[in-house]
């Protein structure tokens, strides 16, 4: 909730794919103009609520570069509350019935903000902890120093259950590794950060790209619709832009939107090959064994060996079973036999030998066949 302009609302909302619209003026009356329903994902960094009092200074008595804006101020935790209130009923209105919602906060607003969020019907999935990895220090040292910010991510209602989640992609961010719910990011400095011809900070909290793009890509898909009703300095626009994603930001500053207006015109999106997602495993196409025989990718007689090409061994059947020395199954049936195991993947355990050459797993064939199913449809 970063100027006053009364610009008419939108008759609707940007159809390209790759398209972007800012608004200007407050919030809620903005949000009253968009049509029900239209919106995939809302990310919202609200006001604080900081309620400082006084400047903050460093030991050596020079002026902290603080939130001390206009925007962050308000009479009471009554008013915030109703701003919160107000801006979170809006924000329901807006979302599909699968869409998610995230917002961010300190702990000055986080927990007066969830249990809004709550009461508005919005149902939680997860309370994320941003630890940055260079916070400011506590200059005062009488309190621990504020090294993290805590976003939360919520579906539309207890029901919902289609919500976008990429698993996959977050687990191939994190080299392979289940994403957990603490990311430790950097905040926004160096040529990242946004300055005016003064050298000052243009924009006193703006965020790191890192977490928008982490946050964008867990929980939307090319070409969804993001809402950013406090869009401030433009990160989400920004991110959006470069990653495939439609957005309508919010800003009520008139120096605020020239500055996110001038940031997102420079940013190229990225092509359609480089943001294509990780799909699940449970999103691909069942390949069985059988059509890897049917394909002629493996003949009939083709012996398959354990990943060492010395320890166990199965030969290919015409019906796409395998027979080793004592039994006959399926691919997974007869790896988990010769392991004395209940159960094996046998597409990951068992490997050939193309054209004479290293062994290779077989479930290179079954991604071959999937990769061209995926190019015929």
């Amino acid at each position: 909730m970063k100027g006053t302009n009364n610009a008419p609302p939108p008759e609707r909302l940007p159809g390209d794919p790759s398209s972007g619209r800012i608004l200007a003026g407050e919030c809620i009356e903005l949000m009253a103009g968009l049509a029900a329903g239209s919106i995939d994902m809302i990310f919202a960094d609200p006001p604080y609520n900081l309620q400082l009092g006084g400047s903050l200074r460093r030991p050596d008595e020079s002026l902290v570069d603080a939130v001390d804006d206009d925007w962050d101020k308000f009479a009471d935790f009554a008013a915030y509350d109703r701003f919160t209130r107000a801006w979170l009923a809006a924000a329901h209105r807006l979302l599909k019935d699968d869409g998610t919602l995230w917002v961010i906060g300190s702990y000055h607003n986080i927990y007066r903000v969830g249990a809004a969020l709550q009461d508005q019907g919005f149902w939680l999935l997860n309370d994320i902890v941003w630890r940055k990895t260079n916070p400011m220090p506590n200059f005062r040292g009488k309190r621990f120093t504020n090294a993290h910010e805590t976003l939360l991510w919520a579906a539309k209602g207890r029901e919902a259950k289609r919500y976008t989640f990429n698993y996959e992609a977050m687990k191939a961010l994190n080299d392979d590794v289940q994403m957990r719910s603490d990311w430790l990011l950097p905040i926004c400095s160096g040529a990242e950060r946004l300055r005016g011809e003064n050298g000052l900070k243009a924009h006193a909290t703006q965020k790191p790209e890192a977490l928008l793009h982490r946050v964008i890509l867990a929980s939307t898909r090319p070409g969804d619709l993001i809402l950013d009703p406090f869009f401030g300095s433009g990160t989400t626009g920004a991110v959006a832009k470069r990653l495939g994603r439609r957005f309508v930001g919010l800003e009520r500053e008139a120096r605020y939107v020239a500055l996110a207006e001038a940031r997102i015109a420079k940013v190229a999106p990225l092509s359609e090959a480089d943001i294509a997602i990780t799909r699940s495993k449970r999103q691909e196409p069942r390949i069985p064994f059988g059509l890897v025989v049917e394909r002629g990718l493996l003949t009939p007689g083709t012996v398959l060996w354990d990943q060492s090409g010395r320890r166990h061994s199965a030969k290919v059947r015409a019906d796409g079973s395998l027979v080793c020395h004592d039994s006959t199954g399926s691919i997974h049936q007869i790896a988990a036999h010769v392991q004395n195991m209940p159960a094996c993947n046998g597409w990951t355990f068992w490997h050939y030998y193309p054209k004479e050459t290293q062994l290779v797993p077989i479930d290179v064939l079954r991604q071959q066949i999937r990769t061209e199913i995926a190019a015929a449809g």
